[in-house]
């Protein structure tokens, strides 16, 4: 996958060194740079791309500011020289933070998680379309629908995937792996040790999720999603 990306910075030998490490970076297509986040909006607007390399502070508009009226599908990594907006990016949702002046090495590594975060999205999307996983099981391949899932147990190196005819399929896999590939909001993480399949919740008894008379926990560092999610799903 190559990922089309912009630079926006209004010091020019910083906007240099960033284009220099996309164009040596095979996964990366530069379509613009910009001096000013005001001077980027129409292209950006015309021309969506999905990474912005994108300075804080900076004349009429700043990063942050800027972020805030990108489309929620683009990505973005600060480029800045004050560790103090750290905190303003990561309420942005931006996908890095990285110091000026910025080593290769460091650009790499955030470049490489804008890409891993496009391809899990990519994959999440073929499986919506077609409605199936394979899982590897007793040295076999197993099609699984994913309307038949209804919860996924981690159990250290194995998950034990439970289906809504009572049967249970065990495989080597991490629950991480399965979590950013699953389509959401559909299968939502719950719990360090749970996915649950969101459609498929009986009732919520106490903040549990029940299943029969199963009982998933909701721990507290997926608490406001699951939160979230129940009330747009909820009659008053």
């Amino acid at each position: 996958m190559i990922l089309n990306c912009a630079i926006i910075d209004d010091e020019p030998l910083a906007a240099e060194l960033i284009s220099s490490y996309v164009k040596k970076t095979p996964f990366l297509n530069l379509s613009g740079t910009y001096n000013s986040a005001s001077t980027a909006i129409r292209d950006l607007k015309e021309r969506p791309v999905e990474l912005v390399f994108l300075d804080i502070q900076m004349p009429e508009l700043s990063g942050v500011e800027f972020a805030r009226i990108l489309p929620k599908e683009t990505r973005i990594i600060f480029v800045t020289a004050f560790s103090q907006y750290a905190i303003d990016g990561y309420k942005v949702n931006a996908m890095e933070y990285l110091l000026k002046p910025v080593s290769y090495d460091d650009f790499l590594t955030a470049a490489k998680k804008a890409l891993e975060w496009f391809n899990a999205r990519s994959r999440q999307e073929a499986y919506k379309q077609d409605r199936f996983i394979f899982v590897k099981s007793d040295y076999k391949l197993i099609h699984v629908e994913l309307d038949d899932i209804l919860y996924i147990e981690g159990l250290k190196d194995y998950v034990r995937i439970f289906l809504k005819d009572g049967s249970k399929l065990m495989s080597l896999m991490n629950m991480k792996n399965l979590e950013d590939n699953l389509p959401k909001p559909e299968f939502m993480r719950t719990h360090r040790s749970y996915i649950v399949h969101m459609t498929k919740i009986e009732s919520v008894d106490r903040f549990r999720l029940v299943f029969g008379d199963t009982y998933i926990p909701i721990s507290d560092s997926y608490k406001e999603e699951v939160q979230s999610y129940l009330d747009r799903h909820t009659m008053m």
